[in-house]
């Protein structure tokens, strides 16, 4: 029953009100920042420690929480195109609460599955629905705004990376008194968002159909794969470099244990790669403006080989700063990729395709989270920022190549 009269409620409170609509893009900024202000993350991995898992088993329940999102991510957003995308971020708001709050009466595996699976629930209903959202806001005040749509996804990215830098800062400075205080703080956040997003009203629709009739799931992959093949390069991309910077974010807390420094630091570290996705976030189009989108895909390319090579070869400050260059391609990655597909696809499912990258994503760690968390265990860190370095070469010339030459000869067309 909660969730139909939320539904009813959703519907209620979100006809569109013209005046409302300017509030929106500053209340979904807050939004995305709240769902990013994770004071626990950059202790995580002691964290769970802690509860006695093992750096393996922390792979493998980030592959659980990732065949949540597999499971719900595509579905999700389909469900946010149909009922409204303000309704489907206040149920992952509610879920994104509940999962918090849960943590802090969690204390050994079987709790940490639950705990993972709530909140992928919560992610794969938030994740589409708050970028559409912001589009179509956008779209519905263009024509008083004249607002760029690239930097509404700028802004949104660069909130998104300050709450994680400054939740950081503070994560680590609670998790010097207690893990428990930091959790519980954690879990009191986290309902900030379901605040945020019941004063949301939902933009005015782009068609007028009928649900039935207005979204097709075969229409959306025949627009995502066969119509456009700069798209489908764009598609294919986005998954695979966000894979390219996730790996390397479960495996840097034990790279900087290994560098014999204490969990006091470890707040200020993450704050640190949190603000140079932030920068990238804020300046990848300027990058892509003065040097092209050819120049600006090679750098999204290229870092990610660079920084997991650094780390390897150099230990110390020098490796843990060589290691910041992924980050930049995360940030880089959010913006000009992101973007890249959001002007390419319909807004009535903007949602869905959205969420369709992130399925890919998950899907791609379900397939190798586990192996690399395995490989770490009983390789080392070396070796396995050595074999992701490596991969990572082949994934350039595979996925990125393609992708650059294809954006040269639409400009060479364009200047012709």
């Amino acid at each position: 029953m909660i969730f139909y009269d939320l539904l009813i409620l959703s519907r209620h409170w979100g006809t569109i009100v013209p005046k409302k609509l300017h509030r929106n893009i500053t209340t979904i900024y807050a939004l995305a920042f709240f769902h990013s202000f994770l004071i626990i993350v950059p202790v995580i991995v002691p964290l769970f420690m802690s509860k006695g898992l093992s750096l393996a088993d922390i792979f493998y329940l980030q592959a659980i929480y990732a065949t949540t999102i597999v499971l719900l991510e595509a579905p999700s957003g389909y469900f946010a195109d149909l009922f409204g995308r303000r309704f489907a971020l206040l149920i992952g708001s509610v879920m994104h609460g509940a999962g918090y709050l849960l943590l802090n009466f969690t204390n050994d595996l079987a709790g940490l599955i639950v705990f993972e699976i709530v909140l992928g629930v919560a992610s794969s209903l938030l994740s589409g629905a708050d970028l559409a959202l912001l589009y179509d806001t956008q779209k519905a005040l263009e024509d008083e705004e004249g607002t760029e749509h690239s930097q509404v996804i700028a802004h949104l990215g660069f909130f998104k990376s300050s709450a994680e830098a400054i939740g950081a800062l503070l994560g680590g400075a609670l998790a010097l008194v207690s893990f428990d205080l930091m959790v519980l703080v954690q879990s009191i956040v986290a309902w900030a968002c379901l605040a945020l997003a019941l004063i949301i009203v939902e933009p005015p629709n782009q068609r007028e159909t009928n649900i039935a009739d207005r979204i097709r799931i075969m229409d959306i992959l025949k627009h995502l794969f066969l119509q456009d093949p700069v798209l489908r390069k764009i598609v294919i991309a986005i998954p695979l470099y966000s894979l390219a910077t996730f790996h390397v974010a479960w495996l840097m807390q034990p790279y900087w244990e290994a560098q014999g420094l204490s969990l006091a630091i470890f707040g200020a570290l993450w704050f640190a790669q949190s603000l140079a996705v932030a920068l990238a976030n804020k300046f990848g189009f300027v990058l892509e403006r003065r040097m092209g989108a050819a120049f600006a895909l090679g750098v999204i390319g290229i870092l990610p080989i660079v920084g997991h090579f650094g780390m390897a070869w150099f230990k110390g400050w020098v490796g843990i700063s060589i290691g910041l260059l992924v980050f930049v391609c995360r940030g880089l990655n959010q913006v000009i990729l992101v973007n890249a597909l959001n002007r390419r696809i319909p807004s009535e499912f903007r949602a869905t395709a959205n969420s369709f990258t992130s399925f890919l994503f998950r899907l791609s760690f379900i397939a190798t989270g586990p192996l690399v968390g395995y490989l770490a265990e009983t390789r080392g860190l070396d070796a396995t920022l050595y074999a992701l370095a490596m991969t990572l070469i082949a994934m350039f010339f595979l996925v990125m190549w393609p992708l650059i030459q294809s954006v040269r000869t639409i400009q060479q067309r364009a200047a012709a």
